[in-house]
């Protein structure tokens, strides 16, 4: 499990699920919703809405800093809210200022998968051209298996409670987060 700021209120508001690119995170988040009268929000989607163009074009036009600095804002758009389940972008975690507003302002939840599923995954989505960009320039596999590796320590620091999303569908994994959820209220 996850380590929470020192100091941390523990405000139990918001569901954040965090995780990498194609760990279900959007679909589970609806589902999650739904199972608990709730309302979800995807982070990725606030962004697009706020720069008004498509992530892969932010990252063309713009680079990743200013599509980072959307991230944030998305986020602090987002726990603007009342009882949310929040999607978090995949990168999200990079900034330690959201790492404390995840940790101060709700549970996280990290939906994790083996690279070779999210590249299986990313591979059939044929939204994956204009949501996920490229990051390093790697084969898709290559760069999978480095964002992991690089971003596993800011994952565990934010995760309360951790799922494999490998073999199990988005329902079972939405059921298996709301009885977390409940038990922990």
């Amino acid at each position: 499990m996850g380590k929470k700021p020192v100091g941390a209120k523990t405000n139990m508001q918001h569901l954040f699920l965090a995780g990498y690119r194609a760990t279900g995170k959007s679909t589970v988040a609806r589902l999650l919703a739904t199972r608990l009268s709730a309302v979800a929000v995807d982070t990725d989607v606030i962004v697009q809405q706020l720069a008004g163009k498509n992530i892969s074009q932010i990252f063309a036009e713009d680079g990743e800093p200013v599509f980072r600095d959307w991230e944030s804002l998305a986020l602090q758009q987002a726990i603007a809210s009342d009882s949310l389940v929040i999607s978090l972008g995949g990168g999200t975690i990079l900034r330690e200022e959201n790492r404390h507003i995840i940790g101060t302002n709700g549970r996280c939840v990290w939906l994790t998968a083996s690279a070779a599923t999210i590249d299986d995954r990313m591979s059939k989505d044929v939204a994956t051209s204009t949501s996920r960009p490229s990051l390093t320039g790697l084969s898709p596999l290559e760069e999978i298996q480095r964002l992991l590796d690089q971003r596993q320590p800011f994952y565990s620091d934010v995760a309360d409670f951790i799922v494999p999303t490998d073999v199990v569908t988005s329902a079972e994994i939405a059921e298996q987060i709301a009885n977390w959820w409940e038990a922990a209220l």
